[in-house]
């Protein structure tokens, strides 16, 4: 009987021992402090459009338990100002298009009546 509870005692160190040591690797659970805005090892290009390709360039730093939460934030705000302006983009392209008159359609595509017609109804000279 002493033997039992000398393991039982013994798992519940160990246990113990594990669960602390846990702990202080991994943390307890603290919020990080709010993201710097102004500042990111991230890079995207000010003085043109975003592409794909600056987008699958992107490495954001990994860290113990993922990645970079500022950076990751940083990002995604820039992702939605990129779509924000494209959209508005988008928006004045439609409503110029809309807004724009028909022309009539000899105008369009530049031709005259007689391409209109069937070559079986036009006249053959001598004929």
């Amino acid at each position: 009987m002493l033997a039992f509870v000398a393991f039982v005692v013994g798992v519940l160190v160990v246990g113990g021992l594990l669960f602390l040591g846990a702990s202080l690797l991994m943390g307890r659970g603290e919020t990080q402090p709010p993201a710097e805005l102004d500042r990111s090892p991230v890079e995207l290009p000010d003085d043109r459009p975003v592409t794909a390709d600056d987008v699958r360039a992107l490495r954001i730093s990994p860290v113990f338990r993922g990645y970079r939460m500022s950076e990751v934030d940083w990002l995604l705000d820039q992702f939605a100002l990129v779509l924000e302006e494209r959209d508005a983009e988008i928006a004045t392209l439609t409503r110029r298009l809309a807004d724009r008159p028909e022309e009539p359609p000899s105008a369009k595509d530049g031709g005259t009546d007689d391409e209109a017609t069937s070559p079986d109804e036009k006249e053959e000279p001598g004929a």
